[in-house]
């Protein structure tokens, strides 16, 4: 039985994906005296620590990251970095954006907690713990779930639930790989929102349509009113205004569904909009678990997950 099988056996590393996600977020709570005493964190030079080649996250913010080396030469290093054995050294398994904040930050050493992953398991948890957190883009995401559909036979619900997030968002973004390469670099820099890039699915000549809402500045659901008259065949129409019609009660349900998407790609969960006759209404968010909630909470509130 080799090694992987055997810990699978034991009950260890091979429990699925929520699994691989608890150790590590284990792993990352045993700091101070616990941690020590434990012998769980150890520090270990910045030099000595290289990044996984298949980090599923190829552009780091530069102001977030700045702002992250200064809270970490004020306080430290508060999370230890997770990484596991590599050759003479150790590579990171989840917290590259530490390490390179420690390294802005002139930090000679960083708090780790060193665990013997398998290749699987360390890309799974690289791709997961990426798309839990934040800044990845729509279409890094994508291709991250992708990868772990393709590669290690997860299905749509399983990534759901590990991340938290529905069912149909996992599915809108991988839809998003359908698009044309050059629509999915304007979402990738950040020209394109997930919104618009969606609408354009399915349109008979996407790029054209992306060019005139860059040009035109139009919201999401303008793009989708360009995009729908593109597959019915109509004409396309210009658009004197990229600020959207404002809401009303009445005719207003196909606007309130636009706000529901948008607001579903941002959350990733599903959202009902009700809305009354006075202009009063309430917004609904469907979870599926309190982890999935208190991840919603976490971001409404701007907490860095």
């Amino acid at each position: 039985m080799n090694d992987f099988a055997s810990r699978r056996a034991k009950g260890g590393l091979g429990r699925g994906l929520n699994a691989l996600l608890g150790d590590v977020a284990q792993d990352e709570r045993e700091t101070g005296e616990r941690g020590a005493a434990r012998g769980a964190v150890r520090m270990i030079p910045v030099s000595a620590i290289a990044p996984h080649p298949d980090q599923p996250r190829r552009h780091f913010d530069e102001a977030a990251l700045d702002e992250l080396a200064a809270s970490i030469a004020q306080r430290g290093v508060i999370q230890p970095i997770i990484v596991r054995p590599h050759g003479q050294d150790f590579q990171i398994v989840a917290g590259e954006r530490r390490w390179r904040a420690a390294q802005r930050a002139r930090l000679h050493e960083v708090p780790v907690v060193v665990r013997d992953y398998t290749d699987s398991e360390t890309l799974q948890i690289a791709l997961l713990e990426n798309i839990q957190r934040q800044d990845l883009n729509a279409i890094e995401e994508a291709r991250a779930y992708q990868r772990l559909l393709d590669e290690f036979g997860h299905t749509q619900e399983e990534l759901a639930r590990a991340v938290h997030k529905s069912r149909s968002h996992v599915a809108n973004l991988l839809r998003l790989l359908d698009l044309p390469p050059e629509i999915q670099a304007q979402v990738v820099e950040g020209k394109l929102a997930m919104g618009h890039a969606r609408a354009l699915i399915g349109a008979a000549d996407p790029i054209a349509l992306a060019d005139q809402v860059l040009s035109q500045g139009l919201s999401v659901r303008q793009t989708e009113k360009l995009a729908s008259n593109d597959k019915h065949g109509s004409a396309p129409t210009r658009t004197s205004s990229s600020r959207p019609a404002p809401l009303s009660p009445q005719g207003g349900s196909a606007d309130i569904e636009a706000l529901e998407r948008q607001l579903a790609d941002l959350l990733g969960l599903r959202v009902h909009i009700t809305f009354n006759d006075d202009g009063r209404g309430a917004i609904t968010l469907d979870y599926s678990s309190l982890e999935q909630l208190d991840m919603v909470c976490q971001r409404l509130s701007g907490e860095r997950i």
